[in-house]
């Protein structure tokens, strides 16, 4: 027992490798998730406190627990069989690949990630690149919602930064569960994202065995009260306007709806911006008739690196207002009593009317769709038209400029000429060639404001 054994090197080193690896492996990974897992459960707890919505245990629950719970879905397992069919494939195959469906899907939440990360970076950069406003907001209908409810947040997207903003503005209510689309999957985004509980979709995807994947993780989120947040449009708006909704992800909540298991509340969003950052981007991408807009990298760096600069001299103000209105909340079982065709499209209908109606009127918009309907080109006659439009809104729902129409004009003017939208000659405007097509964009986010 005492003798002395002699070995290579290298068969040495591998003992003591594999003794590291079974001693992390059996003592000390247990007892670093342990360590996490407590600190994690102290978090939930603190913040539970706070919240309107606590966050509901379907979130908490392990990303593997939760993917193997969806492959063995009944129905998800009859979508491997029909796919291993049609596709004339072994079911471990269809199995495998449907795996890999949920594997895509299926976030990681992490409520340190969420609330002490994800909300405070949400705040400083929405705070510091605009002017917060918060629009039509009626508390007391908010409050009163079931708080065993599911709770989806219906959004019309106008730009990228409208996931930060409604992350920040709906901090207190809850931690919301994102839709987003193919652009997040890329490192370092991705498990970013994943941590804050958002899950992926393909958009453009036709295949019924990623569909019912996907339907089925939406359907048991909902029935499990995660608080949702989707935009119906399915994209970014490229002329300003709101586009017809896609109803792909309403229809999986609302063919699952069972009023007896839980009911369904739809809360309208409306967002709106002086600035759109994507806007030269998305405008680009309208005239040329297709949706693949990723701008080059060095263009990207360059504007980020102005930005920089800007803040460093400190040139830079703000970008402007960014307003979000909350519109009148939509029970799905008493709207469904009323629904007399198909009820996703007139739940998606019904929707996105009720977004539209308090879509805030910001400066630059009122501003651009006077001077682009109006044909209006000086500044005083700009105030006078703006007074008068001012007035006509107010028997509407949507949240209007506070401040008088003067100083709304020239804040307006001021950010059109550093842009080189425009050109001011004394009281007179000058629209350069660039800058009918931005104007148009802005015009277009409030113009069914004004139709009829």
């Amino acid at each position: 027992m005492t003798q002395t054994v002699s070995m290579p090197l290298w068969v040495f080193a591998l003992i003591v490798l594999f003794a590291a690896v079974t001693f992390a492996s059996h003592f000390l990974f247990p007892s670093v998730r342990w360590f996490f897992r407590k600190r994690a459960e102290r978090v939930i707890e603190r913040v539970n406190k706070r919240l309107q919505r606590p966050i509901e245990p379907f979130k908490l629950a392990r990303r593997y627990d939760m993917i193997q719970r969806l492959i063995y879905d009944p129905e998800v397992t009859k979508a491997i069989v029909e796919y291993a069919r049609k596709q004339n494939v072994p079911e471990n195959v269809a199995f495998e690949k449907a795996k890999g469906y949920a594997r895509e899907i299926v976030p990681s939440f992490s409520a340190t990630a969420y609330f002490s990360i994800g909300i405070r970076l949400a705040r400083w950069l929405s705070k510091s690149l605009y002017r917060i406003r918060l629009g039509t907001f009626d508390r007391k209908k908010l409050a009163e919602i079931d708080p065993d409810a599911a709770v989806v947040f219906v959004i019309n997207h106008r730009s990228n930064m409208d996931y930060v903003l409604v992350t920040y503005l709906a901090a207190s209510a809850g931690a919301l569960s994102y839709a987003v689309g193919e652009w997040a999957r890329v490192w370092p985004l991705s498990p970013i994202i994943r941590a804050m509980g958002a899950y992926f979709i393909r958009r453009k995807s036709r295949g019924a065995l990623y569909r019912k994947v996907l339907a089925r993780y939406v359907q048991m989120a909902t029935r499990g009260g995660v608080s949702q947040a989707v935009f119906p449009e399915g994209g970014l708006s490229l002329d300003g306007r709101m586009a017809q909704p896609r109803v792909g992800l309403l229809n999986y909540i609302i063919d699952d709806f069972d009023p007896e298991q839980r009911e369904v509340i739809f809360v309208p969003v409306a967002i709106n911006y002086d600035r759109v950052l994507e806007d030269n981007i998305l405008i680009a991408a309208d005239k040329s008739g297709t949706r693949k807009f990723r701008p080059p990298f060095w263009d990207v760096a360059g504007r980020v690196g102005r930005h920089i600069w800007l803040r460093i001299t400190r040139r830079f103000n703000s970008f402007g207002t960014a307003s979000v209105s909350f519109g009148d909340p939509l029970e799905l079982s008493k709207f469904r009593e009323g629904a007399t065709g198909d009820l996703t499209n007139e739940v998606a209908d019904e929707l996105m009317a009720r977004i539209g109606r308090v879509i805030p009127v910001l400066s630059v918009p009122i501003v651009a769709h006077t001077m682009v309907h109006d044909q209006i080109l000086t500044a005083d006659a700009l105030a006078i038209r703006i007074t008068e439009k001012l007035e006509q809104l107010k028997s509407g729902h949507m949240p209007l400029p506070r401040r008088p129409a003067e100083v709304i004009v020239s804040e307006a003017l001021d950010r059109f000429a550093v842009r080189g939208i425009i050109h001011r000659d004394g009281d007179g405007i000058v629209v350069q060639e660039n800058g009918h097509d931005i104007l148009a964009y802005y015009a277009n986010s409030i113009a069914h404001h004004f139709d009829g």
